[in-house]
């Protein structure tokens, strides 16, 4: 990755920051906040590379020298990163850094901290951190990440300099999945599913999501054709398949983006559909069932991921959705 790359996903913030190393502004602290995917890891590694690097043009770093391939393989011994052990981060993950930090730094005096999942910190450790933000020792910087900005102690932002990292559109991201030759149809419902590139192409793997999409649109048609078979479908394939709950909870929004999708069809945005090709078994759908209905469904649907995430039985929150599908 380089800034030019990182630009066309993240412009705002790469403009920000690389006009910042050209004129040798830099923060001694940054919070990247945002959801997960929107590439804040991948700006942090690119910053680690142009505060070290030599030999960079303007703010790109060169990506040859030692420093850059090193931050990149991940063991420059003057950049530091911190990660959740479990839960939580620990005070003394942070006293530990504290400590290397009070070394001269190996390379030159310059030295970089990447605290992942900033959210995670005890209130011990947060209060800890806060004495380098308050008093940063030398040419130092830290860059903290984290999907949950709300949690994060006041005292801790208002010492850092705060960018927000805006979702990748679901267009740009089909477009690097397709790149990577994974077959439009599983892109387009990945990139409803998550802004995280990583998490798409584990979702596509195995031809996961292909599987996932099979047993949505054969349970739709259980539901609309043979109400009484729905629930043999459901016991020998749906609970069969999403087994564990985070999948259960991903084939419940499959099932929520095929209702819109009928929505789509009725309101004729055929070129927005994430199933575009069922066009056929959408229309259909959108012939039958009511907008009213339509609500209902979804707010059913709502209903189930909400009982699923207070621990209820898997298949009772499924046998009881169906029965809500199946209504006039």
């Amino acid at each position: 990755m380089n800034w030019e790359q990182l630009s066309k996903t993240q412009p705002t913030i790469t403009k920000m920051l690389t006009n910042s190393i050209k004129k040798q502004r830099l923060a001694h602290a940054y919070m990247f906040e945002g959801g997960r995917g929107t590439g804040k890891r991948q700006v942090a590694l690119q910053l680690a590379k142009s505060f070290f690097c030599p030999d960079k043009s303007d703010a790109e770093p060169c990506g040859v020298c030692s420093h850059c391939k090193r931050i990149e393989s991940g063991n420059h011994p003057d950049v530091h990163r911190v990660r959740s052990e479990g839960q939580t981060i620990k005070v003394d993950q942070i006293r530990d850094l504290k400590k290397e930090f009070s070394y001269r730094g190996m390379e030159s005096k310059k030295k970089v901290y990447l605290v992942e999942e900033a959210e995670k910190m005890t209130p011990n450790a947060a209060n800890s951190i806060l004495k380098f933000l308050e008093e940063p020792d030398g040419e130092s910087m830290a860059v903290l990440m984290t999907t949950q900005y709300h949690r994060m102690l006041k005292t801790i932002v208002s010492r850092s300099q705060v960018l927000s990292f805006s979702p990748l559109m679901p267009d740009k991201l089909v477009k690097q999945l397709t790149e990577e030759e994974i077959p439009e149809v599983q892109a387009v419902v990945a990139a409803q599913l998550t802004s995280d590139l990583e998490e798409a192409k584990e979702l596509c793997g195995d031809n996961w999501i292909a599987q996932a999409r099979t047993k949505v649109i054969q349970l739709i048609d259980e539901v609309s054709k043979r109400p009484r078979y729905a629930f043999l479908i459901l016991q020998g394939g749906w609970l069969d398949f999403f087994k564990e709950k985070d999948e259960m909870q991903t084939g419940l929004d499959l099932l929520m983006i095929w209702y819109r999708d009928v929505i789509r069809m009725q309101l004729d945005q055929q070129n927005q559909l994430v199933y575009f090709d069922q066009e056929e078994r959408l229309k259909e759908e959108g012939l039958k069932l009511s907008q009213s209905k339509l609500g209902k469904n979804l707010k059913a649907i709502l209903n189930a991921k909400r009982r699923l995430d207070a621990n209820t039985s898997p298949q009772l929150v499924m046998e009881q959705l169906l029965l809500r599908l199946q209504e006039g």
